[in-house]
């Protein structure tokens, strides 16, 4: 197996996590990009209904739920089922899930905390018995309880119309039928089988041993099989049943602790989602364990600069979104950990005092190589998609095994494998992040919602992706927003809507940066499209540049989703080139 690089961990090996993605412009070199509808002009539709997502079935199983009459959470689920099925290489039911709800009839947002938390039996103690001083990243012992089916189960439960069988049965079909594999997809899909093909029971996601190839038929029984299980028993079914036993069953022969009672205890929370304001819209987030509050974070420093005055491509504005998200991450790094075990100080990371102090350590002319993390209280892969209704109603969600197949290890017989979440933990013991039993890790997972200041509906978006997430949800913000339309990764999403006023699709399309803030690294990677002059500009003010990246690899800078609602009930939306989906409508 290679070594993990930090790569692997900004975009998750295989295209990091979430659901959903928004269309971003396509090279050559990334053959399938917006193949099969994909990467066509933003979506439209009357206001009846659209689904955005990085599969072509995945966003049909959702547009077919809305003509069933179904509402935004039961096609949010039907297209986290499909994607289980044509995107094992990022998600599914041995993942984890997060969710933002908007009802259209009280403009009230409810945030969904699907992810899971470490076995009882799995302490800092075992680890150095064993002689760990670091998880390995695809080892059982990453592997926290899969939140995902739970998730699923309970946003229904809260804000579904439709029964599961109904809901699941579009990614049942797929799963029996076969489905023609994306070109982006089959590329992962075969460097997660060459990374994980040692995991237990990994060839039941092969074609006799290999990975298929774009445009091959692959059939998935034991998914089906499974996801029959959820649709007649529900929860119950996953957690307490056949799918849980198999799953105990492979893990202790792997080498972990998970037991029955871990799967057996686990429950989604509800919890508060956070928010701020940026150029008269609100930006809402999922709390912490998750990351979201990096973005916002990010934004409350740039709505202190004069962006839209700055070049969208020019050295000036982008060294002032590297630095706002180099100081963002510097305190997320760090205090982001499951609040139910360590205070998180959310209100004043989030103040916009706090903000101004932190926009204070900006130099405009040079990069801040050594980013240390502000003292907010006196004395701390992935697919996104995301769906409209008819009525109003709105889901950003995001589903995730981390790292492409996470640990590749699959419950005999299944058909899906277990995400390697845990790896996310610190084994500092000071640390807020420290591994503990029964805790959720730092989940680099976050879909995104925006509404306007009369509490009206403007749009989920999110941009999957590792650690790119918070910063694309910060660009596409920024390119949509200023002309008062609103909000690449959620910050620059946001950056891009907001003060560019560019449309979904348009803001999808712009190049976009992604910093590395992993271990401290300082790199800047900057994709194609982002002029060879801007990189050296950026060069001299001190920023490690990696210029010109193209291909495959720019899954780096996430895959995104946006769906705009305008004031008049209409609906636009775009889906990211960098995958193999695209927005629908009914």
């Amino acid at each position: 197996m290679d070594r993990i690089t930090r790569r692997d961990l900004l975009v998750g090996i295989g295209g990091a996590s979430a659901v959903g993605a928004l269309a971003c412009s396509a090279h050559p070199a990334v053959r399938g990009a917006g193949s099969g509808g994909g990467g066509a002009p933003d979506g439209r539709a009357s206001g009846r209904g659209m689904v955005a997502s990085s599969q072509v079935p995945a966003t049909e199983a959702g547009v077919s739920i809305l003509r069933a009459g179904g509402n935004a959470a039961d096609a949010a689920i039907a297209v986290a089922a499909a994607l289980n099925v044509t995107e094992p290489t990022s998600t599914g039911l041995g993942g984890d899930c997060f969710a933002l709800y908007y009802d259209g009839a009280t403009r009230a947002v409810t945030a969904l905390n699907g992810s899971g938390r470490a076995p009882a039996r799995l302490t800092l103690d075992l680890l150095r018995s064993q002689g760990m001083r670091e998880l390995p990243p695809f080892h059982a012992h990453t592997v926290t309880v899969p939140g995902a089916c739970a998730g699923w189960c309970d946003l229904i439960e809260r804000h579904g119309s439709l029964p599961m069988a109904t809901i699941l049965a579009p990614a049942i079909r797929l799963a029996e039928e076969g489905f023609p594999v994306g070109e982006n997809t089959a590329y992962f899909w075969a460097r997660g089988l060459d990374r994980q093909g040692a995991a237990a029971n990994i060839r039941e996601l092969s074609i006799d041993g290999r990975a298929p190839r774009g445009g091959e038929r692959f059939r998935n029984p034991g998914l089906a099989r499974a996801l029959r299980a959820v649709a007649a028993g529900g929860k119950e079914a996953f957690y307490r049943g056949e799918i849980g036993a198999a799953i105990v069953r492979v893990l202790q022969e792997s080498g972990g602790v998970m037991s029955a009672a871990d799967l057996a205890s686990h429950q989604s929370t509800w919890d508060e989602p956070i928010s701020t304001t940026y150029r008269g819209v609100r930006v809402w987030e999922c709390p912490p364990n998750g990351q979201g509050i990096t973005a916002l974070l990010g934004l409350n420093i740039l709505e202190g600069f004069d962006l839209e005055a700055l070049d969208p491509l020019g050295p000036d504005r982008l060294h002032i979104l590297v630095e706002a998200m180099r100081l963002a991450f510097a305190d997320t790094r760090w205090y982001v950990a499951d609040p139910r075990l360590t205070r998180v100080p959310v209100a004043e990371l989030l103040s916009k005092d706090y903000a101004a102090r932190r926009r204070a350590l900006i130099d405009p002319e040079r990069a801040t190589a050594d980013v240390r993390r502000g003292s907010p209280v006196a004395g701390t892969d992935t697919v996104y998609f995301c769906v409209v209704d008819g009525r109003g109603n709105a889901c950003s969600f995001i589903n995730s095994n981390y790292m492409g197949f996470g640990t590749g290890i699959v419950p005999r017989g299944w058909g899906f494998t277990l995400q390697n979440r845990g790896y996310g933990f610190s084994l500092d013991p000071s640390h807020p992040n420290a591994l503990a039993p029964g805790k959720r890790p730092y989940h680099t997972i976050i879909p995104g919602m925006m509404t306007r200041a009369d509490g009206s509906l403007f749009g989920p978006f999110g941009v999957m992706g590792g650690f790119m997430q918070p910063q694309g949800h910060v660009q596409v913000v920024v390119d949509m927003l200023d002309d008062g339309l609103a909000p690449q990764g959620h910050v620059q999403v946001v950056v891009d809507m907001l003060d560019d006023g560019l449309a979904p699709q348009a803001a999808l399309d712009r190049p976009r940066f992604c910093i590395e803030p992993v271990d401290g690294a300082a790199k800047v990677e900057l994709e194609e499209g982002i002029a060879p002059a801007t990189a050296e500009a950026l060069t001299a003010r001190g920023h490690a540049i990696v210029a010109g990246v193209t291909g495959y690899e720019r899954s780096l800078f996430g895959r995104g989703q946006i769906i705009r609602r305008d004031a008049d009930g209409s609906l636009v939306a775009g889906s990211d080139r960098r995958a193999d989906g695209r927005a629908g409508g009914t």
